[in-house]
């Protein structure tokens, strides 16, 4: 077997393959796609935001001593966890 230097025919393809290549890069534009579960987190990062400002008030009726016990509620919702299992 002879082998006489690289073959011509393999340098065209090489070089036909890169500029469609460059021309398939030069077509592509950002895109940024969020997922369902990193939405869901986003909107659980909103909840805990609003839940942490609901307890910041409560923390301050308890410690001023304006907070008031509505104990009709309270028992509602007792009777519901123990009925309902949550």
């Amino acid at each position: 077997m002879k082998i006489q230097g690289p073959n011509p025919y393999l340098q065209i393809y090489n070089q036909q393959k890169q500029s469609s290549i460059r021309k398939k890069s030069d077509q592509r534009t950002d895109q940024l796609n969020i997922s369902p579960e990193a939405k869901m987190m986003q909107m659980k990062q909103t909840e805990q935001s609003e839940r942490a400002q609901y307890v910041q008030e409560l923390k301050e009726k308890v410690q001023s001593g304006t907070y008031e016990i509505n104990y009709e509620q309270v028992a509602e919702k007792m009777i519901d966890y123990w009925k309902w299992g949550k």
